[in-house]
């Protein structure tokens, strides 16, 4: 058996363009925002390549069709894709027969334009339904991304919780499904983008000192664990916030037992060493948590 690497970097990037724009403006302007996306991705990509580091790519389908070039591009060079929706809406909105259409057209564009069955799920803007891990395993997903049960250990997601204002939490069934844990803080968009959600233009040495904060505890004290985190082009590309990424990734590499990995990669490397059956069997504190409820 490989040695399990101290710590796996999971560098991820949301490829939106205008699909998150067009849902609640019709600015062209305001809109134009998101083409700035298709600009930014070379960047990132010959950052990647530079590095010689594999990331993952979460691409909506209105994406996949406004840019195909580019989405073939982040393929040629090795990364990962994965499914991001149809055009970054709030599927769990729309009710279940409706999240599932949406869920489909996302595949078929992930099929049309770069021939990938995606291994993984990350909802736009981390909107779930109690029907959504449903959906996921019904189209083979294997990991999920934007739960924050845990923060750098993966777990298995549970199926069918109940919960209500006024009657204890009831902790549903795990299922198969592996989540890749997710956190606002480790997120590009609320530290860099002006926006209706957020107004914060912060410094990237304020960003790299948060980032790199979680990072060092990790490695000192998680071994095993995944450090994960989620970016946009459009955001992160920018001139002086791509070079705080190059710094950082180049801070990262130094540092023994890391490795940078797809989070598909992760997520089968991490469900390998811990079964679901011998997770249910002998629980685990430190990797599943929520199973010992």
């Amino acid at each position: 058996m490989a040695a399990v690497p101290r710590i796996s970097v999971c560098l991820t990037f949301d490829f939106d363009a205008m699909s998150s724009w067009v849902q609640d403006s019709d600015n062209p302007a305001e809109i134009s925002r998101g083409e700035f996306g298709a600009i930014a991705v070379p960047r990132v990509l010959d950052l990647l390549d530079r590095h010689g580091v594999d990331a993952t790519f979460f691409i909506p389908g209105h994406t996949l069709l406004a840019y195909p070039h580019v989405a073939r591009e982040v393929r040629d060079r090795g990364h990962e894709i994965g499914h991001h929706g149809w055009a970054h809406e709030d599927a769990a909105a729309l009710g279940p027969a409706g999240e599932r259409d949406i869920f489909r057209r996302g595949l078929e564009a992930l099929d049309q334009v770069v021939g990938v069955q995606p291994r993984g799920y990350r909802s736009p803007s981390g909107n779930y339904s109690t029907a959504t891990i449903d959906v996921l395993l019904e189209n083979n997903i294997e990991y999920n991304s934007h739960f924050s049960g845990s923060d750098f250990y993966p777990y298995y997601l549970r199926t069918g919780d109940r919960w209500s204002k006024t009657e204890p939490y009831e902790f549903g069934e795990p299922s198969e499904l592996i989540e890749m844990p997710f956190a606002w803080h480790l997120d590009d968009w609320v530290h860099f983008e002006y926006s209706g959600v957020t107004q914060t233009l912060n410094p990237p040495s304020v960003v790299r000192e948060i980032w790199q904060g979680d990072f060092d505890f990790a490695h000192a004290n998680c071994p095993g664990s995944v450090f994960i985190i989620c970016m946009h082009p459009d955001v992160i590309g920018r001139g002086y916030r791509i070079t705080m990424l190059d710094e950082f990734i180049a801070y990262m590499k130094e540092q023994d037992g890391v490795v940078f990995s797809r989070m598909g990669d992760a997520a089968a490397r991490w469900r390998a060493d811990n079964p679901l059956a011998d997770v249910l069997r002998d629980g685990s504190p430190v990797h599943a948590p929520h199973l010992l409820a």
